[in-house]
């Protein structure tokens, strides 16, 4: 039951270059869903088309809603990966890998190119001759870092012109947090000598810093002069605080950064280790957008090219868990961004470097088992998101029981609707229900009619469960599992447009709930909600927690009505299977499956013995079974 893509489509597929370029999926409203690069476009494309995307969930729900591809021809792949990151940044398109946040991490910026360098901090790394030290994870770290570094290295603050004839310093001179060059006190030649040794920490080259320091302390004490003595003691101190913060993790002076991931359902968390000059500087976790369906490798190398066209310092080297495709591309790619420097993908698979891979790895596994804890445990936050999602529906009360419905199909294909129940902000899973659709002819597609099936035998139950006398549970009884449908939900969301909201609200017509039960839809291009009777949407505040439950709970109904889908599609397709085979009817085809997991690898592989064994099949029928399938 292979897909067939529309006319409109087969022509663009057999019309395709074979040359590099950049593809743009766009679906029925003209919006760009999804951007890819090719380094031949005919081949690239119509891979999306066969068989061999039958496998990849995201590749499934993408094709069912292109209805038009737009292609640039590019001279090469270098360019054609500029032009994709470029048309990323403008349209956002849905099922393209992202990054949850865009965030800019701090530096430490020495105004190298002015005669006086100042230290400052700065998010952003230009080309204009002053010497950057980071990433940090934090502007407070930032600001830990300088101040500590002031007491060993008091440098300039201030705006004041330096020509070294001002009449008096400022406070920070009294207080040793200058040493007051606007007075002459330290000329030029001085104070940007101290400036270099403030550069040679923050590098990672303290220790001719240290033994110099070390040499003027003892020099001060022989000479009894105590006071210069503490002070430079003072300074020592702070340098060894600094430089303590920075693990050394390669006796050699590398500039890497070394990438992991972790996954579990469909939260992705990239560590990254930040190492510079052999030292360990930071680490920091990003969480990823549209990674569902999507290989390990697809998603690193999807990562690398997010994160590096928005970094503003790219390292020597990256450091990899696995290979990665085209990764000599993101290479050329990455030494352009560089201005004309190498830089090297790596996979190790031993010694220190692989450690760090291990290390990174490990750190995702626990930075993405702690984001998912800490939304599973703060039910501060979880009443925030529905007290935030109450105030901006117009809710009567807080969305405690929220049910969401989606629907997957391939041309008309085993068509499954979904129901996830989320409670109190958490998904309560043993309430999840699927609904293979009966009404919907399987020569064509129509999600309008498949979830208003979905919904109106959803409250058919509903009513039937008001009609049947509900008695006390006997002590020790568990609650029937019937009794979900007793319950109707304080929210009920559909994923769609405002098609499918006027389909929900007449089902709730129908069975008189619409006064008892709101409902919503979720668009899904730009997280838009729509309500019944008003034509312009809600859009929540990108940060809010009332965005992430609701993207929590269409994500949850977007995963499930996938993975029934295709378990519904194996089932047809093992089906289609056994029934071509002379003597098999339902009753011995349900044997068979049931004898062997629902599984026609497992049938195939079997024995004529092994097939005889089950009810109905004898020998000369399971010699049968054997040469058919």
């Amino acid at each position: 039951m292979s897909f067939t893509p529309s006319d409109h489509i087969q022509t663009i597929l057999k019309n395709l270059p074979m040359k590099p370029g950049v593809y743009l999926m766009k679906d029925a409203r003209g919006t760009i869903i999804y951007v890819g690069k090719a380094k031949k476009l005919r081949n690239r494309v119509r891979s999306y088309f066969n068989a061999s995307a039958e496998s990849s969930l995201k590749t499934l729900k993408l094709r069912e809603e292109i209805v038009h591809i737009d292609f640039i021809v590019e001279e090469n792949e270098i360019r054609a990966l500029i032009l994709e990151e470029t048309l990323i940044k403008r349209h956002r398109p849905r099922f393209n890998i992202s990054l949850k946040d865009d965030k800019r991490y701090p530096y430490i910026k020495v105004t190298w190119q002015t005669p006086f360098p100042k230290v400052e901090t700065t998010r952003r790394i230009e080309h204009d001759g002053g010497r950057y030290f980071g990433p940090y994870v934090a502007m407070w770290a930032v600001q830990n870092t300088l101040q500590t570094l002031r007491k060993a290295f008091p440098y300039l603050t201030c705006d004041r012109e330096i020509t070294g004839k001002d009449a008096r310093p400022c406070l920070f001179y009294d207080i040793k947090l200058c040493n007051a060059p606007c007075i002459g006190a330290v000329n030029q030649a001085q104070y940007r000598e101290m400036i270099q040794e403030l550069m040679d920490v923050l590098s990672g080259k303290s220790e001719p810093v240290v033994q110099r320091l070390s040499q003027e302390m003892e020099a001060a004490s022989e000479a009894l002069d105590f006071e210069r003595a503490a002070s430079v003691r003072d300074q020592l101190r702070a340098i060894e605080y600094i430089t303590q913060k920075h693990k050394a993790v390669s006796p050699a002076f590398a500039n890497q950064d070394v990438i992991a991931l972790a996954r579990e359902n469909n939260d992705t968390c990239v560590q990254i280790l930040f190492i510079r000059n052999g030292k360990l500087i930071g680490s920091d976790s990003r969480m990823l957008d549209a990674t569902e369906g999507e290989s390990d490798s697809e998603v690193l190398a999807e990562f690398v090219k997010r994160f590096y066209s928005e970094s503003v310092d790219i390292p020597k080297e990256l450091v990899l868990p696995q290979n990665i495709e085209e990764a000599r591309i993101i290479e050329h790619w990455l030494k352009d961004r560089r201005s004309g420097e190498k830089v090297t993908l790596t996979v190790p698979q031993r010694g220190d470097k692989r450690k760090l891979v291990d290390i990174a790895a490990e750190n995702a596994e626990e930075a993405l088992h702690m984001i998912r804890a800490r939304w599973e445990a703060d039910s501060h936050k979880q009443e925030s998101a529905l007290t935030e999602l109450q105030d901006a529906l117009g809710l009567p009360t807080p969305p405690n029981r929220i049910e969401c419905y989606d629907i997957s199909t391939t041309q008309g294909t085993a068509i499954v609707a979904s129901r996830v129940v989320f409670v109190q902000g958490v998904p309560r899973k043993n309430e999840y229900r699927r609904y293979n659709i009966r009404t919907v002819s399987h020569r064509g597609s129509d999600d309008y009619q498949s979830m208003r099936e979905a919904l109106t035998r959803r409250f058919t139950r509903w009513k039937q469960s008001q009609d049947e006398e509900v008695l006390p549970l006997p002590p020790g009884a568990k609650e029937d599992r019937d009794e979900t449908w007793r319950l109707l939900p304080d929210l009920l969301m559909v994923d769609g447009g405002k098609g499918q909201l006027n389909v929900a609200v007449g089902v709730l017509e129908e069975f008189e709930l619409i006064d008892r039960v709101p409902v919503v839809s979720l668009a899904k291009q730009f997280e838009e909600i729509y309500r019944p009777g008003n034509p312009d949407p809600i859009v929540l505040g990108r940060r809010s927690n009332a965005l992430y439950l609701v993207q929590r709970v269409r994500d949850e109904a977007h995963r499930f009505a996938i993975t029934s889908h295709r378990q519904q599609r194996q089932k047809l397709g093992m089906v289609s299977r056994l029934e071509a085979v002379p003597g098999i009817g339902p009753s011995k085809r349900k044997a068979l499956l049931k004898a062997f997991g629902n599984s026609i690898d497992a049938i195939r592989a079997a024995s004529i013995d092994e097939l005889a064994t089950v009810p109905g099949i004898n020998k000369t029928l399971a010699a049968t079974i054997k040469e058919t399938i």
